[in-house]
């Protein structure tokens, strides 16, 4: 142990016995760089608050920055004295060189990196437990900023299709489910997922099979893209990936959230089945990018589920900041109620592919939308 009275070298680490001057400029210099990070933490929760509108991320920044938060020790902000700082205040003209969001995510997520590693090298001695801290949040920084410069990049465009959808086809096995989903996108459907059950039925034949099932996605994912339109798969992320779907959509019982993200990435949408809510504070809370609301009505595709009715619809649509869509039953005929509701946006299965012409009950469907209520 260091003690007042042991002779000190240069290599010699500042340690709680250390005489006090220098002691106390460990101090100054760890809550400056506690300091740093919390603020850099604080540029990069803000965008992806506000700019991302991503949950997920935010959520996730403000955990790192409440964690150095807590081992912030009233010790070391009684040890600041700015008026002695001979570096407060300076700048660099490289600061008005940062015009784009990017530029200011990638110089606040080095700024927090730099700060995290002097908190490691001087507070192993004097804190260990804020060395070790800072070790770790840097290592998940480096993923974290690489998420948001990718969000910021990629996310915008399959997030402004979301944002301008509001019919949203939900497949089921039904024969000639190409040809359905083809004529739904000529009536101007934008927003499809590709839902087959285990258990669901091939044409004719028995149960199907996962190489059926990827041969199905992979052709309505082409039929997507030719229209421009979203493409989603339900429950089953490996498959979502195998025909990069722009996304999935999971229920309840399925994985969460949190889970999904790490696996897509930052780029594709999720979706969320919700019946209350407080399910659906949780999936905006998780970083869900869209809601299922319902079911409205009892439907053979939820069978046993019971319906929520239009009361639910009216709590989303006045509580979510993100896109809901009400679901469960929906006809042409049911869309001026839950308008009404304040939804303008709805999700159909049978509505569209049991229709005798699901082109023209698409565009039935999209007239009612855009109907005032």
């Amino acid at each position: 142990m260091v003690t007042p009275d042991t002779p000190r070298t240069p290599d010699t680490p500042p340690t709680p016995d250390s005489p006090a001057p220098e002691r106390a400029a460990v101090q100054r210099l760890l809550d400056a760089n506690l300091d740093r990070a919390r603020e850099g933490l604080r540029v990069l929760e803000d965008w992806a608050r506000f700019g991302l509108e991503r949950a997920d991320l935010v959520a996730r920044t403000k955990d790192l920055r409440q964690r150095l938060g807590g081992l912030h020790r009233t010790a070391y902000k009684q040890a600041r004295h700015t008026a002695t700082d001979p570096a407060a205040g300076m700048g660099h003209p490289a600061q008005a060189q940062r015009l784009l969001p990017a530029q200011v995510v990638a110089a606040n997520a080095a700024r927090v990196q730099e700060a995290l590693r002097v908190l490691e090298e001087f507070g192993r001695p004097l804190d260990p437990q804020l060395a070790l801290e800072a070790a770790a949040i840097r290592y998940r920084l480096y993923d974290l900023e690489l998420e948001l410069l990718r969000a910021g990049a990629a996310d915008s465009e399959r997030r402004r299709r979301l944002q301008a959808a509001h019919l949203y086809l939900v497949t089921s096995p039904v024969p000639e489910l190409e040809e359905v989903v083809a004529a739904a996108l000529a009536g101007g459907v934008r927003l499809v997922q590709y839902r087959a059950k285990e258990g669901s039925a091939a044409q004719g034949a028995g149960p199907l099979t996962d190489a059926q099932r990827l041969a199905q996605a992979r052709r309505l994912r082409q039929l997507c893209a030719r229209h421009e339109a979203l493409f989603l798969v339900n429950d089953r992320i490996d498959l979502a990936l195998a025909v990069d779907a722009d996304g999935v959509h999971l229920g309840q019982d399925d994985l969460p959230p949190a889970v999904a993200r790490r696996l897509l990435g930052p780029e594709r949408l999720i979706g969320r089945s919700t019946h209350a809510l407080e399910q659906l504070r949780q999936a905006q809370a998780d970083g869900c990018d869209y809601v299922g609301v319902g079911p409205v009505n009892a439907t053979p595709t939820k069978p046993g589920r019971e319906p929520v009715g239009l009361a639910y619809v009216r709590e989303a649509a006045a509580a979510s900041a993100i896109p809901c869509f009400a679901i469960g039953g929906i006809s042409a005929a049911a869309v001026p109620a839950v308008r009404q509701a304040g939804a303008s946006r709805v999700a159909v299965v049978r509505a569209i592919t049991e229709a005798a012409d699901p082109a023209a009950a698409s565009r039935q469907l999209l007239a009612a939308l855009e109907q005032e209520h």
